[in-house]
Formats: structure tokens, C-alpha cells, sequence
């Protein structure tokens, strides 16, 4: 018999990225657009409602916009889409579109259908290393 009963343990534990005081997004916001420059307001506070403090790890070193790689439509890069794929385990556009993000509000069909095409290679490549 395992002891399962730990209480409420989660209840003063930070989500991935939830490291921040409640009051502190205008501050992460802020932040992002210093030390990234060429985050627009949108882009910067989208970051930080989806991530928080992990857009940081997201966005690593780059310098520049064209660093995250394929820009697939309203600021969702190839960094961030490999992001969901190795740490939220999306699988496909839809995935990243409607249950990660809201950003299928934002993409025409062309856009997600290309999302759909890259990912997809994306888990034939992983699939082949890992063979």
C-alpha cells in the first residue's frame, strides 16, 4: 500500500513558468522587449501569458526576429512551435493552434496548413534519429 495522501501540496506551487509575483507580467513584459528589442508590445505580452518567465529559455539567444527561425503567422516561430513540441508534447497544428494557444484565431488556412506540413516533418525527422 503506497501513501498517497500528501495533502494539498500543489496548492503554493508555481506552473512552469509561473515564477513571478501576480502583479509582475507588466515587469516580465518589459523585460523581454529590453533585453529582445525587436519584440513588438503584442508579440512580448502574448510570450508572457503563454509562458511567463520560460519565454525566456523559448526565445534563448537570438538576436533578432529571423534567429527563431520559420515565421508562421502572428508571431508564432519555429522556436516556440519546437518548444511545444519537446516540453508541451503538441503533436500537430491543431495542437499548437486551438488547445496550446488561440493563435488558429490569427492564421489564415495556408499559415496552419504550412505549420501542419513542418511539424509533421519535424516528427518524421525525430522518429528516423531515433531509430
Amino acid at each position: 500500500i503506497l501513501p498517497l495522501d500528501k495533502g494539498a501540496w500543489t496548492a503554493g506551487v508555481a506552473l512552469p513558468g509561473g515564477d513571478f509575483a501576480h502583479d509582475g507580467v507588466g515587469a516580465l513584459v518589459a523585460g523581454l522587449q529590453r533585453d529582445y528589442p525587436f519584440l513588438g508590445d503584442f508579440w512580448a505580452r502574448r510570450l508572457v501569458r503563454a509562458y511567463g518567465t520560460d519565454a525566456r529559455a523559448i526565445l534563448g539567444t537570438a538576436r533578432d526576429a529571423a534567429s527563431l527561425g520559420k515565421d508562421f503567422g502572428a508571431t508564432l516561430t519555429e522556436a516556440e512551435v519546437i518548444w511545444l513540441m519537446t516540453r508541451e508534447y503538441a503533436y500537430n497544428a491543431q495542437d499548437v493552434l486551438w488547445r496550446r494557444s488561440k493563435l488558429g484565431l490569427r492564421l489564415d488556412t495556408a499559415q496552419a496548413a504550412a505549420l501542419e506540413e513542418w511539424m509533421a516533418t519535424q516528427r518524421v525527422q525525430a522518429a528516423r534519429a531515433a531509430d
